[in-house]
């Protein structure tokens, strides 16, 4: 693999000086890694040149007298020859930090990713509501608190994408304190914390699994009341049927994915 030279190519004496010619661009390709060899090609240029003064196992086959054929290769896969090398490798390719709280990559920046998923059974004389926006509908979640499993779901995403723990540690249902607490509250709550820690949320995605009543009607609704408290952020929410399967699908239960990002400078 190889990427074919962007910048004019001046030849010139090793310790600089006076250009001796400038040589077509379109002729020079700057090799990258890995190479791919049949192992014995690779085995003959290694006997026959014992690796002596070569740069890569391109140029020992080379030597050996093997073809040597350039395939188009891509500007991200950087090749680490000296330390500079090392450096813009790190910041393009974020490492694991082998820390609490998501990837660390060379740039200065924490990333977390974290998922959340919520259930509830639906039944009559509760209000259904999703991030604080109220669907009209003859029945609502069964919970502790208001069922709101958007909003729960995202809290147990985001605190699991800053490894600070789940909806439960934070909200106990066996604290009269969240008896019918608001779920859009409770995500307040949940952000105001991931704050204190030193993140912000980047982007959210919820999955929302209810047979009926069709939320399409009330996304852009939904989306908003999630951006009153997340900021703003890029926010997605989807509606999905369980098409007839299991709890959700006979119309019994209502349920939600998540999925959030979010980042803190170090």
């Amino acid at each position: 693999p190889a990427r074919q030279a962007q910048d004019t190519v001046k030849r010139a004496p090793a310790e600089g000086g006076a250009v001796l010619e400038t040589v077509p661009r379109e002729t020079i390709w700057l090799a990258q890694t890995p190479q791919g060899f049949r192992r014995a090609v690779l085995a003959d240029a290694m006997e026959t040149t014992g690796g002596a003064d070569v740069t890569d196992e391109a140029m020992m086959a080379e030597r050996a007298g093997h073809p040597v054929h350039v395939v188009e290769g891509d500007e991200s896969n950087v090749k680490i020859t000296t330390a500079e090398d090392l450096v813009l490798a790190r910041r393009l390719v974020p490492r694991s930090a082998g820390r609490e709280g998501g990837s660390l990559g060379e740039g200065g920046r924490d990333i977390g990713v974290g998922t959340g998923y919520d259930l509830h059974r639906l039944t009559e004389g509760r209000k259904l509501v999703l991030a604080g926006v109220e669907i009209p509908f003859d029945k609502g979640p069964l919970g502790h608190s208001d069922g709101d499993v958007v909003s729960h779901a995202l809290c147990d995403a985001l605190l699991g994408a800053a490894a600070l723990g789940d909806i439960g540690g934070h909200f106990p249902d066996n604290d009269p304190r969240w008896k019918d607490a608001a779920g859009l509250d409770l995500l307040g709550r949940t952000v105001t914390r991931l704050g204190e820690a030193g993140w912000v949320v980047t982007s959210v995605d919820v999955t929302v699994l209810l047979e009926k009543p069709k939320l399409a009607p009330f996304k852009a609704a939904i989306i908003d009341a999630l951006r009153t408290v997340l900021g703003e952020t890029a926010v997605s929410i989807k509606a999905k049927t369980n098409e007839g399967v299991d709890a959700v699908g006979r119309g019994e239960a209502i349920a939600a994915h998540a999925v959030a990002v979010v980042t803190r400078h170090r």
